[in-house]
């Protein structure tokens, strides 16, 4: 993620915002519509522990300022905020829109094995647009 810079799209997702300490990108993949990753930007960290209180602010500030857009545009039931790094140790939170009637409710969101299909192309460019939008 470090060696990847700032890119407007990647072959995983559309950047949706580019703040001061992150990047957020909504997913191509078909996981689960509003699926979107938020990258710190910043100097290499794994742990948000090795953030300083300034740099913790700004990144919480940009994530959460990230799942207002998705909950105003999506209107999901649940929010969910991951933080991994087990297979990437580089600094980075999968928000996740639950919805009613998703695969799992109540539980946490069931990641498939395999790679899914790409969501349609009209309609992720529509919630790019959108999301984008609200959050310029």
């Amino acid at each position: 993620m470090c060696a990847q810079g700032r890119p407007e799209e990647t072959e995983y997702g559309a950047r949706i915002f580019a703040g001061e300490v992150s990047d957020a990108y909504l997913q191509k993949a078909g996981v689960q519509r509003g699926y979107t990753i938020v990258i710190w930007r910043g100097r290499h960290v794994a742990e948000p522990t090795e953030l300083s209180a300034e740099e913790a602010a700004a990144y919480w500030r940009e994530l959460l300022d990230v799942g207002r857009a998705l909950e105003q545009h999506l209107q999901p039931v649940k929010m969910n905020y991951e933080l991994l790094g087990n297979s990437l140790p580089h600094l980075h939170t999968h928000v996740m829109p639950r919805y009613a009637d998703d695969p799992r409710p109540g539980w946490p969101f069931p990641h498939p094995d395999e790679e899914p299909p790409p969501i349609e192309e009209t309609a992720f460019r529509q919630d790019v647009e959108a999301l984008r939008n609200i959050l310029s």
